[in-house]
């Protein structure tokens, strides 16, 4: 026999690539497999050559959440039932036996607890909903806050209703005056005894709630007062005009600084728990920082965010970490951002996929919730820092605008476009943060010490 011919058809058997008789040969299927048992070296250098660069998903984090609370950070590869240590040598059988049947028992119940604790159930009804005709539908506005005396402010109309939520009575306020005015904010003080309000008219009120009485009008602004934050005795009032107003309600010449930092309408303003800073927001997407122990002066931000692409009105500063604050951007930006305001770094953020309207964390879990605009109009639950969503509450038929939590911190109000507010009974109050609560009073008892430092 010819060898060269012999050599070809030799060639042509060895080759996965051109099977006899045009056919898939069986070894061709079986070569991109490999053993059923064993990886193929290929896909796995290959694997090896990219994972670097794949990004973790919320799902993988929230995965290794649920391992840590199920096996109390233990190894995931070991058994629930299987002993830690031996059991102690004893004499009798018996003995013995229930020695080892009385170590599992402790080890399993253990276990048992850590899972009840990982997981609860959020009602994804409202508790209650009331009428809320004629809210005004303005994303730029605040137009909802729940004291701790139990009373929900809101303005309806031209008018400033007050709900009691412990005995459900209902009464008129005052109504504003003036064929183009209207109430733009409102905030009550931390006794829940005043309340100070916005008007369209530049105008900030102070109403003593009791005896339903106004104390004080403090004018000085240019243009609506959409935004207000109260710091014990100070009241800083952000405006349509760009600028931020300090007042300290206590003295005839209330008007003690001014913040200018933004270059068009202010529409987010909160203090932080211990009095030392001012997160500001505004519709020139900017975040602003301003801090009563800045070395450059209180009058000079200590740090500007330019991250979002839209209106910031959502500010929250986080209650267990003194410098963690909360921003949310409007429909452009539909982001929320996590902010150091030791550093100025950004710590985290996460793509809501819809406008961010309101923002407010828990004092009993670690975790916040945010109101959305188009297209689900929904509130979201929010674990922190993985961000993996433990809860999505619908039911608003237009944009949840604004967002109040109860004295207790358990039951979230929302306040929409369509005309209605509704409850969520959100956070349990079996806290997994007993520190938390109190970490809050501390700071609220020394930044009394602190408000004055900004006069």
């Amino acid at each position: 026999m010819n060898s060269n011919f012999e050599t070809a058809e030799l060639e042509q058997l060895l080759s996965f690539n051109t099977p006899l008789n045009g056919e898939v040969a069986r070894w061709e299927r079986k070569a991109t497999c490999g053993d059923r048992f064993m990886p193929s070296l290929n896909n796995l250098s290959q694997f090896n050559l990219s994972k670097e660069n794949s990004v973790p998903s919320i799902e993988s984090a929230l995965n290794d959440y649920y391992k840590d609370a199920c096996f109390d950070a233990q190894d995931i590869q070991s058994k629930i039932l299987s002993y830690k240590s031996k059991a102690p040598v004893s004499a009798a059988a018996s003995s013995s036996l229930r020695v080892l049947y009385s170590q599992n028992k402790v080890e399993t119940a253990a276990v048992s607890g850590a899972s009840k604790k990982a997981f609860r159930a959020i009602p994804q009804a409202p508790e209650r909903i009331l009428d809320a005709p004629d809210i005004v539908d303005d994303y730029y506005l605040n137009l909802l806050d729940w004291s701790s005396q139990n009373v929900i402010a809101i303005p309806l109309g031209k008018t400033v209703y007050l709900w009691n939520a412990t005995t459900s009575d209902i009464k008129s306020l005052f109504t504003v005056e003036g064929q183009d005015d209207y109430i733009t904010s409102l905030q009550w003080t931390k006794d829940g005894q005043h309340l100070a309000v916005g008007t369209n008219s530049c105008v900030v009120q102070l109403w003593d709630v009791e005896q339903q009485k106004k104390l004080r009008e403090m004018r000085g602004h240019a243009g609506r007062v959409g935004a207000l934050s109260w710091n014990n005795y100070i009241l800083s009032s952000g405006s349509a005009d760009t600028n931020i107003f300090n007042h300290d309600v206590r003295i005839q010449n209330h008007h003690v600084s001014t913040l200018s930092g933004h270059t068009q309408e202010v529409c987010g303003l909160k203090w932080s728990h211990d009095g030392t800073q001012l997160a500001s927001g505004g519709n020139d997407n900017i975040v602003n920082v301003w801090d009563v122990n800045n070395d450059a002066g209180f009058e000079t931000p200590k740090f500007t965010f330019e991250q979002h692409t839209a209106a910031v009105r959502a500010i929250a500063w986080c209650p267990w970490e003194q410098n963690l604050l909360a921003t949310g951007g409007g429909a452009a930006d539909r982001t929320i951002r996590f902010w150091n305001t030791q550093t100025g770094a950004c710590v985290n953020s996460i793509d809501t996929m819809s406008q961010v309207c309101s923002i407010q964390w828990s004092t009993h879990h670690k975790e916040l919730v945010s109101s959305h605009g188009f297209s689900q109009n929904q509130l979201c639950v929010w674990k922190y820092p993985t961000m993996a969503k433990v809860a999505e509450l619908t039911g608003h038929t237009s944009r949840a605008l604004h967002t109040a939590i109860s004295p207790d911190g358990e039951t979230i109000v929302s306040a929409s476009a369509d005309e209605t507010l509704r409850f969520w009974r959100i956070f349990e109050k079996e806290s997994k943060i007993p520190s938390v609560s109190r970490k809050v009073k501390e700071s609220s008892e020394t930044s009394m010490m602190r408000s004055n430092l900004i006069r």
